[in-house]
């Protein structure tokens, strides 16, 4: 595939400036959404189960959203390319917002599955148009520090919303965690007519049919929807493992899990730049694996559970930068697009199909046995990451130095 200016030797002399206008003013929608997506995240599972439903129920909750989003995705590169990045983005804004005002007037099933399949499509309205945007907007240069950089600004809501949306549950009630969900979609629309509109992209446009064609952009993306697999357990099941007399420990390690993948990415992006990217993708696998395995003991030891958090998130925000760079950097410009959603579509559908098998898997074997076979099952994706890491150790492949 053609190759863009991110795989070239920096050039000489002042780097250019990372935080402009429109990057700053993209900030204000990203952070209203991932708040909206986060802050109900681990709560609808748990809204389901309290309403008549069961573990499947959850894991149902969780994997429809993502499996919306999914197919979301795969149909936004083209939306974006003839609707322009606002109006999607405004709409992915609103879909995720307005539904989740629903919940608060009932707790049918079919509602909740109704609101997660809107939801799940605004939600990839949002990081597919969005991230592409975003890309748009960081000098090439610079891709490694300023991807990072978005991983810490959408790494805030991770970090606060989703252990504050289970606390607010607990002892606010429902109602206004999902409230306050749509309320922050619903207002960062506002931010969105200040944006650019359409970038003008360089290079030839790459396909979505191309790039699952491409062993470039599909073994990073595999690696990745590997570890995403065991984010989707963690966020929907984590919860209701643990026993609760030790709920304290679901919180916190809610709040340690995204706090570790934000350092992560940051860290990531800052060796990619000076080093190339594909170093950290076994790293990243291999600690990931790592603390999920670790989460099969931690169900009886809340302390334990932290840590596993702490380790599975420092794997996870590795893949995440890490392949992200790698396959930003093997298009031109004009393929950002097919980028974000095949990496995206990665992201959601392994949280989506891990949080659907997962709860027919420990229904059979229990939640110990259940997440040491998910540790096994991922590090299956070692061979297309070894793959990957042998075909980026020429000058072209390594990124800037």
């Amino acid at each position: 595939m053609t190759k863009t200016l991110a795989s070239s030797p920096r050039a000489a002399g002042p780097r250019p400036p990372l935080l402009t206008r429109p990057l700053l003013l993209r900030f204000v929608s990203l952070l209203g959404g991932s708040t909206s997506f986060y802050l109900l995240l681990s709560v609808v599972p748990g809204f389901a189960v309290a309403h008549g439903g069961g573990g499947g129920t959850a894991g149902l909750a969780t994997g429809v959203l993502m499996l919306a989003t999914v197919g979301g995705e795969l149909a936004t590169p083209a939306l974006v390319r003839r609707l322009g990045y606002r109006v999607v983005l405004a709409a992915g804004l609103a879909l995720m917002g307005a539904p989740a005002l629903a919940l608060t007037a009932s707790a049918a099933l079919w509602v909740i599955v109704a609101v997660c399949v809107l939801r799940g499509v605004g939600f990839a309205c949002t990081v597919v148009a969005g991230g592409a945007l975003t890309a748009s907007l960081i000098p090439a240069e610079r891709r490694g520090e300023g991807l990072a950089l978005v991983g810490i600004v959408s790494g805030v809501p991770s970090l606060v919303a989703l252990p504050l949306g289970v606390w607010l549950a607990a002892h606010e009630g429902y109602g206004a965690v999902f409230t306050i969900g749509a309320a922050a979609a619903l207002l960062a629309v506002l931010s969105v007519p200040a944006l650019p509109d359409r970038i003008r992209a360089s290079g030839r446009h790459v396909g979505l049919g191309e790039a699952l064609r491409s062993g470039e952009l599909l073994r990073p993306a595999v690696v990745f929807g590997t570890t995403a697999v065991a984010a989707g357990i963690v966020v929907t099941f984590l919860p209701l493992v643990v026993p609760g007399s030790a709920g304290w420990a679901v919180t916190v390690a809610l709040l340690v899990q995204p706090g570790a993948a934000t350092i992560a990415r940051w860290v990531a992006g800052r060796r990619g730049d000076r080093r190339g990217p594909a170093g950290l993708v076994v790293p990243g696998l291999l600690l990931a694996a790592l603390g999920t395995l670790l989460t099969a003991a931690a169900t009886s030891s809340p302390v334990l559970v932290v840590v596993a958090m702490a380790v599975f998130g420092t794997g996870f925000g590795f893949a995440q930068n890490s392949t992200l760079m790698l396959m930003y950097g093997r298009v031109p410009e004009a393929g950002y697009g097919t980028v974000s959603a095949l990496w995206n579509f990665a992201y959601d559908a392994g949280m989506g199909v891990g949080a659907l098998a997962f709860g027919a898997v420990a229904a059979a074997t229990g939640y110990p046995s259940a997440f040491a076979l998910t540790a096994a099952v991922m590090l299956a994706a070692l061979a297309p990451a070894l793959a990957d890491r042998r075909r980026a150790t020429t000058p072209k492949e390594a990124g800037p130095q």
